[in-house]
């Protein structure tokens, strides 16, 4: 494992990292050591997570040991029916780390790159009690309903106890390494139902003595959150990943929006709280006042009567006044800064009243007065009213069904909206943290995104993609095949001849384009109207354009409906394994959850088209003020400044770059690793401007072409795919679903005639693809040919070596297969100081090691596959020959969609297609045998006569691993046997593997298959305590 000097601090990392790897950590460790804020931008599949990981933790390690000094009682609750609280003591004094992210799923990817790592801080991950209760009754609650049942079983005398919550104090006892080795929220939730402990209260008094904590955002925006987290905030270090919402959610985080129907359901919530106080006040209950509810009552119908009778003079426009108009509102309420906390804890008790009624009842506890203290506490914000000049109170009419107006029901909604997200940034500053690190892969543009925050980042970096020229092609469609402007703008989109011409211009693409493709729409309103166009207007008076593109690829579209987004998902997938078609098509539009919660890795998206700019709607209130805001805030900025010329954010600014963010988001869907390939289309005149281009992500940028002719583009992207698919071998990956904090995948099933697969790393050290020498599989950072690399200075020769056709790559691949191959074994350690040269003054390599063909692996290989390599180079031969003579005619293009190729040159392509697809087909399940007989075969060498144990513990361990950790397991087996790496390596890898509480008997099983006088390196991988 390679350790960096970067910055004077050793950096250990999982592989050889690349130059941008090394950049960005380098970014990292300047922002930590000169305690500054970062803002920093890679793109997806450039180890963002492990490089992020890698360089914190590291230089936190610089700074001293990591806390293991485990848990103490705090003898002031001492027997007591509380949990024993950890000692702060206990804690160190170093730097905390809070690493962030948008949701749990990706918190999951966060915590599974760290077990990939040599570092082991102590680590905790927080969530809510839906995702850790295991009470048998709480746990089917969500919600308030169940934070309410969790503490009522809680609580000082309480007559119903929760068993899990009394044990936690005793498991933290007796367990104070408990996360000393990364634990998830599956591995506490495990260990609550083996051992009993509460998860819940596990994490929240473990997160008091780790070194780095993991959390959603939330935990840290929102003040209620962070005040309940009572930690130490000097000096900290707080990381944001997956950053590029952050502006949205931090503004909406300090917003309200009192709807008409949550008001009305608090006044009757009162008018209970006053029903029962008086029961129990009957009842000699002297603890209940129901008059203080009554009050309660009175001032929320005395607001709702207030906001009705809000001049509003357009319904469009609605009324709007500045922030501190809502002190002016509350004022008539005798509502104000010294009042207001008196009323929260009348509305606290009303809250407690209303649980425990309903709790006897067996109802939900749900409540929704609770909202009321929710919105008093952001608009008397640290009880003072500085920051409502960020804020405008707007008044607009609700849409109210005909009944309620009857009625006389309130039908106007009162809103508190704040356009300065910096307010919750700005108040890290004045708790003295030391850095904020923002990062995602989508960040530009940055400049907007900075002035928003409010926070000075003198760290910046916009890092270029780990692929090669030959993996991505991007260009812009200003015309389609008629030559008509291609321009989605206000004015142009409700135009016939637009929505024909895009469809046409999209008929070509599906038929162009392999598998899946992603076509994304600015709003629903353009999807809607014109895939309904399409599916109405016929070409020739035959078919229809919906009908063309359908075709080529099955369509899918994406539901407004969240309820029906996982079976549109599951519907795109079934659609790509079909082989009567060449894919599937999901059309999309920008902002919505196609462009920002899945992952459409390799075959799954192929290409994503972008039919316009996604701007927001100017009409929408919020986004009128938003505007007005900047616009004078900008005026009063360049007063200020006097003349310098200094930026500053205009409304019209921040709507441009809002918009192209979210291009951004959307054109990220594709090239998600390393491997990976595809095409981005700007179908758009308007990204032909070199103001938009300059706002598209910085790696995306210098592999942009504007073509002026549409049949220029048809031959340019088809030369692509043709390419890439010889130069670019496709690894089948699920499609990787965020859905409402839950993870799912979906596996792929490909169909043969599809298939380009990507052989494993096992199988790959045995047999080696021309393509194999320039990459190795990315799911294991234990290659014994390292993945990350720049470039190969050894195998230059071989880099050189140029694919003309399909007979090449068959020939080539039969030559390796049939022949040997020197065996070069791996370096020793080495340590790469990056502290006194340019991170990019890369000097030449070590030679890598490969590990020798297999003389078992060519025996399998029979006369079957020597027949298909044959008969494919033949007829690829023949098609080689042909492809000089390839002509294209744009009239054609345009008006038949069918470029000009001979017949005999598509059945040649076709029959080579098969034939390639028949020997990928016979690898696929050459490779799969011999993966189970080497992985058997080593086993059974290692236990000797006991290969029953052997092949029980085989099958053991391929229930608990997943699919990629399982070929990693079996490559180190095979590298154990052959030596082919240094055996301390492979035994740590192993032990990598098997980290976490749940493999912890796999980890101590192994041993027995570990040569005795190896088993001193392999203990030093166990724990020592239990």
């Amino acid at each position: 494992m390679p350790t960096y000097k970067i910055r004077g601090i050793d950096v250990d990392f999982p592989f050889e990292a690349y130059d941008c790897q090394l950049i960005y950590m380098d970014k990292v460790i300047q922002s930590l050591q000169n305690k500054c804020n970062a803002l920093l931008e890679s793109p997806t599949g450039t180890g963002k997570t492990l490089c992020l990981l890698c360089a914190t933790l590291a230089w936190r390690k610089s700074l001293g040991g990591f806390n293991t000094s485990g848990i103490q009682k705090d003898d002031q609750v001492a027997g007591s029916q509380s949990i024993e609280v950890l000692s702060q003591s206990a804690a160190s004094k170093l730097p905390k780390i809070v690493y962030t992210s948008r949701t749990h799923s990706q918190l999951r990817q966060v915590i599974k790159e760290l077990k990939r790592t040599t570092y082991r801080p102590k680590m905790v991950i927080l969530g809510s009690r839906e995702q850790f209760c295991i009470h048998e009754e709480v746990s089917l609650l969500r919600g308030s309903a169940q934070n309410n049942a969790c503490r009522f079983l809680c609580k000082k005398g309480s007559k119903r106890c929760c068993i899990h919550y009394i044990r936690t104090a005793n498991y933290l006892k007796n367990n104070p390494h408990l996360g000393d080795e990364p634990i998830d929220i599956e591995d506490l939730v495990n260990i609550g139902r083996r051992s009993g402990p509460c998860p819940y209260f596990l994490s929240r008094e473990l997160h008091k003595v780790v070194d780095i904590l993991f959390a959603p955002y939330n935990y840290l925006i929102d003040p209620g959150y962070r005040r309940g987290l009572g930690l130490d905030w000097d000096k900290s270090i707080l990381i944001f990943d997956e950053a590029h919402n952050l502006e949205s959610l931090c503004a909406d985080a300090a917003s309200f929006d009192l709807h008409p129907g949550l008001l009305t359901a608090c006044i009757s919530e009162a008018k209970n709280c006053i029903d029962l106080s008086t029961k129990r006040q009957c009842s000699d209950d002297k603890s209940s006042k129901p008059e203080d509810f009554a009050v309660l009552r009175a001032l929320l119908l005395k607001l709702e009567k207030r906001i009705a009778e809000v001049p509003i003079n357009s319904k469009e426009l609605g009324f709007t006044k500045p922030g501190p108009y809502i002190y002016e509102l509350l004022a008539d309420l005798n509502i104000t800064k010294e009042t207001a906390s008196k009323l929260i804890g009348i509305i606290e008790e009303a809250a407690e009243l209303l649980r425990d009624d309903k709790l006897q009842k067996g109802l939900d506890t749900a409540c929704r007065l609770q909202s009321i203290i929710d919105i008093l506490n952001i608009i008397f914000r640290d009880k003072g009213t500085a920051h409502a000049a960020f804020y405008r109170v707007h008044v607009q009419e609700a849409d109210a069904n005909a009944a309620d107006v009857l009625k006389g029901k309130a039908s106007r909604t009162l809103s508190w909206w704040c356009f300065n997200p910096g307010i919750a940034m700005q108040e890290f500053s004045m708790m003295g943290v030391g850095s904020i690190i923002l990062t995602s892969g989508t960040l530009s543009p940055m400049e907007s995104f900075a002035q928003e925050l409010k926070l000075d980042f003198p760290v910046r970096l916009e890092n270029p993609h780990v692929i090669s020229s030959n993996q991505i092609w991007a260009g812009v469609v200003p015309t389609g095949p008629s030559s008509y402007s291609l321009n989605s703008s206000y004015r142009n989109r409700d135009s016939l001849e637009y929505k024909q011409e895009l469809g046409n211009a999209i008929v070509n693409i599906a038929r162009i384009v392999p598998d899946g493709l992603l076509i994304f729409f600015p709003s629903y309103y353009l999807l809607d109207q014109c895939i309904g166009c399409w599916k109405k207007m016929s070409h020739g008076n035959s078919t229809s354009i919906w009908e063309r593109i359908c075709k080529y690829k099955k369509p899918v579209v994406e539901p407004r409906q969240s309820a029906l987004f996982q079976m549109a998902i599951e519907d795109y997938m079934a659609k790509l394994r079909d082989t009567s078609t060449s894919g599937a098509v999901f059309f999309a539009v920008c902002r919505g959850k196609v462009s920002e919660g899945l992952d459409f890795a390799d075959f799954a998206g192929r290409a994503v088209v972008i039919t316009g700019m996604p701007f927001a709607t100017l009409t929408d209130p919020k986004v009128r003020l938003k505007r007005e805001f900047l616009d004078l805030q900008a005026q009063s900025q360049r007063e200020g400044y006097k003349g310098l010329k200094l930026p500053v954010l205009t409304g019209e600014d921040w709507y441009n770059q809002q918009a192209s963010r979210a291009v951004n988001q959307a054109v990220g869907r594709v090239i998600r690793h390393r491997h990976d390939y595809g095409a981005i289309i700007f179908c758009d005149e308007r990204f032909a401007h070199s103001n938009r281009q300059s706002q598209i992500s910085l790696w995306i940028q210098p592999h942009i072409k504007c073509y002026s002719k549409y049949g220029d583009m048809v031959y340019m992207l088809t030369r692509f795919f043709r390419d890439a698919v010889i130069s670019c071998p496709t690894n089948h990956k699920s499609i990787k679903i965020e859905d409402m904090g839950n993870e799912r995948e979906k596996k792929s099933v490909e169909p043969l005639d599809k298939s380009y697969p990507e052989k494993s790393a096992a199988v790959g050290q045995a047999c080696i693809s021309p393509s194999d020498v320039k990459r190795s599989n990315n799911s294991s950072p234990f290659e014994v040919l390292p993945a990350n690399r720049l470039s190969l200075s050894p195998y230059k020769a071989i880099q050189a070596f140029k694919l003309k056709g399909s007979c090449d790559l068959v020939q080539y691949e039969k030559k390796i297969l049939h022949s040997g191959r020197k065996i070069t074994q791996l370096q020793n350690r080495e340590v790469i100081d990056l502290s006194g040269n340019s991170l990019l003054d890369t000097k030449p390599r070590k030679e890598e090691a490969i590990a020798p063909c297999s003389a078992k692996k060519r025996k399998v290989l029979n006369t079957e596959l020597d027949a298909c390599i044959s008969n494919a180079t033949e007829i690829a031969s023949g098609a080689e020959s042909s492809q000089s003579s390839y002509p294209l005619s744009r009239t054609c293009l345009g008006k038949h969609e069918k470029p000009q190729i001979s017949d005999s040159r598509s059945r040649q392509n076709a029959e080579v297609s098969a034939l390639q697809c028949k020997v990928d087909a016979t690898l696929r399940r050459i490779d799969s045998e011999f993966l189970s007989q080497k992985s058997e075969a080593v086993l059974s060498s290692a236990s000797g006569d006991e290969e029953t144990k052997g092949s029980t513990f085989l099958i053991q361990v391929k229930e608990e691993l997943s699919a990629t950790e399982y070929k990693e397991f079996v490559g180190f087996m095979k590298a154990l046997k052959s030596k082919a790496m240094k055996i301390g390596h492979v035994l740590q890898s192993i032990a990598n593997l098997f980290s976490g509480p749940e493999r912890l008997p796999l980890l101590r099983r192994f041993k027995d298959y570990v040569p005795a006088k190896y088993h001193s390196i392999y203990e030093q991988y166990l724990p020592t305590n239990g």
